[in-house]
């Protein structure tokens, strides 16, 4: 008997997909729970022109995604908050921290729980935060975290690392006596 389902049913399918089942697997198990119903011609074509639009919604939110996402990419979230002399917030900087400023400096709003910070921020400094705006679209968002008063340091590679590479290049060659 094939059957729509209308939740995800382990080893059996997923959700909107069209499944041959036993018939009393169907009639005892997945109608009375309400997991899946008869697949008829006009449902099934229903089912196939909701696919349709999905496919087309899809295409148009991911462009969409891809536009917030290049505006995003130019935008510097930056928050002046308390912290002590080691560099520590005094709180913190949370997923919701940045979805409202977001909101306050770039007017896009952004779902909190699509912005991958593996835990809130609790130090001074610069950070780039991801956000997945939709499904392949991710964004780095440049955030500063700065105590109040203050500002950061530029971010310039460091110069000790090129020193060492020149003086060996300045060094005279050391000279050496022809062998008689």
């Amino acid at each position: 008997m094939q059957v729509i389902l209308l939740k995800d049913v382990e080893k059996v399918g997923l959700q909107g997909e069209v499944v041959d089942v036993a018939r009393g697997f169907a009639r005892n198990f997945l109608v009375p729970r309400k997991l899946a119903e008869p697949a008829t011609p006009a449902r099934v074509a229903e089912l196939e022109k909701r696919a349709a639009q999905r496919v087309r919604q899809e295409a148009s939110t991911f462009e969409q995604a891809r536009e917030l996402a290049a505006t995003l990419e130019q935008t510097e979230l930056r928050f002046d908050v308390k912290a002590g002399p080691t560099g520590s917030l005094f709180g913190s900087v949370t997923p919701t921290d940045l979805a409202d400023e977001i909101w306050r400096v770039a007017k896009i709003r952004v779902d909190r729980r699509r912005i991958a910070l593996v835990e809130p921020i609790k130090k001074i400094g610069r950070y780039q935060v991801p956000i997945e705006l939709f499904t392949d679209v991710t964004v780095e968002v440049t955030t500063l975290v700065v105590p109040e008063g203050w500002e950061l340091p530029p971010d310039e590679p460091e110069p000790a690392a090129e020193e060492p590479v020149a003086e060996a290049a300045e060094a005279p060659a050391p000279e050496t006596a022809p062998e008689a």
